[in-house]
């Protein structure tokens, strides 16, 4: 595999992670896609596609060559990065402990991102909690190109 990446295309694939879909690097061009479970499951489907509009063909092609060719690899799952796991750090890592005590309890429970958005926007940590988040991200990001041996760029 001899492409190099962006590690910003690897964290903004790891951003758009969600329940309904995934972001693959497609190793023999470094483009970074993202393609939707329904999509996945329409591409297999050999179904005639005439009617449907170019930017729907365009995702399905993609989806059918993620799934017949090994030229993708799956970015870490939302699962695999565990927000809630980088917020739960954010909190113990300030100082303050009346502050760090407030988020804690925030991101207990149901509401906990909510909750905790609310908390930080409140104490002013917004900028705060976003540049850990991007740490973080890049880590991830940095950790899944090097244990793929992907060659990476800043």
């Amino acid at each position: 595999m001899a492409v190099t990446v962006k590690l910003r295309d690897i964290i903004e694939g790891l951003e758009f992670q969600s329940d309904e879909g995934s972001s693959y690097l497609n190793t023999t061009t470094s483009e970074m896609v993202y393609t939707t479970d329904y999509e996945l499951r329409a591409a297999e489907d050999e179904t005639p596609r005439d009617h449907l509009p170019e930017w729907q063909i365009e995702a399905l092609r993609v989806a059918k060559d993620i799934l017949e060719t090994d030229h993708y690899l799956p970015l870490p799952t939302k699962f695999d990065i565990y927000e809630y796991s980088i917020m739960e750090r954010f909190c113990l890592s300030i100082e303050d402990d009346d502050i760090c005590d407030h988020l804690c309890h925030a991101i207990r429970g149901r509401g906990a991102f909510r909750r905790f958005k609310d908390r930080i926007h409140e104490y002013g940590m917004a900028d705060d909690w976003s540049k850990y988040r991007d740490a973080a991200l890049r880590e991830i990001a940095i950790g899944w190109c090097e244990g793929n041996g992907i060659p990476y760029t800043d």
